[in-house]
């Protein structure tokens, strides 16, 4: 049993804030389910506390939920890069451009798990990694698939030299054809997703083509294909639901 004073109670509270996860190089796990993914990981643990060992009112004051979980564990956190992961032809990457929600985040790292996505490439403006809200929404995602920040405009570029498609959604793209569909499953490609607010910033769009530009068609009740921004009846879909509709275009 991990020994919890009044002091390390203090410095794990301090972890629900960026600034001192930041200087610490540490993030807080919680639940039986994320705990357990954890062990079976590769990232470092530091502590396990359970609540049954360390009392409910302890838990409490170290839990950043409304309901405590049984167990909490205090994790090293890893700073990948670029250099950590390779881009190859026939692999799917997921690129956030500015995604700012930390939900957001936990879930489409989930959904790169799920479908298989051999990495998720963060701009260096998008949502921290290891906010507390993006690792609970990752149901122990974050374990398994790798998560870098880099330049999206370098991205792109060595994606380009990997042999990969790119494929990058906008309100004023091309609808999805098979043609594209066909391409990228043959040579994989980097999946760019925009911004919650503002979509793709204007700069990463500077380095797409307008060929690789895609659209997410909208239907009217009567199952009518809406290719036009103007007819769409919502602004736009959530980054994360469009995130999984455009794998699962890209797997099948």
């Amino acid at each position: 049993m991990a020994n919890l004073s009044g002091e390390k109670i203090k410095k794990i509270r301090a972890l629900q804030q960026k600034k001192y996860r930041t200087e610490s190089s540490l993030f807080v796990v919680e639940g039986e389910k994320m705990v357990e993914e954890l062990t079976h990981s590769s990232f470092e643990t530091v502590d396990i506390f359970y609540r049954d060992e360390i009392t409910a009112e302890k838990m409490s004051r170290i839990s950043s939920l409304s309901s405590p979980s049984p167990v909490l564990a205090v994790v090293k956190q890893k700073n990948l890069t670029l250099n950590d992961i390779k881009l190859s032809k026939g692999k799917i990457y997921i690129a956030l451009d500015n995604v700012k929600d930390p939900g957001n985040l936990g879930t489409i790292i989930r959904l790169a798990d799920w479908f298989g996505a051999s990495a998720v490439i963060l701009s260096k403006e998008s949502v921290e990694l290891y906010n507390p809200k993006t690792v609970q929404a990752t149901m122990g995602a974050l374990f398994r698939v790798p998560v870098v920040y880099a330049d999206l405009k370098d991205v792109v570029a060595l994606s380009r030299e990997a042999g990969l498609d790119i494929v990058a959604t906008f309100l004023d793209g091309k609808p999805i054809s098979s043609e594209l569909l066909a391409s990228s499953k043959k040579n994989g490609s980097l999946l760019i997703m925009g911004s919650e607010s503002f979509g793709i910033s204007d700069e990463t769009a500077s380095v797409i083509k307008d060929c690789e530009k895609v659209l997410i068609p909208a239907f009217d009740s009567d199952g009518n294909k809406l290719t036009s921004k103007e007819d769409f009846s919502s602004e736009s879909l959530n980054v994360a639901t469009a995130c999984a509709v455009m794998l699962s275009h890209l797997r099948f």
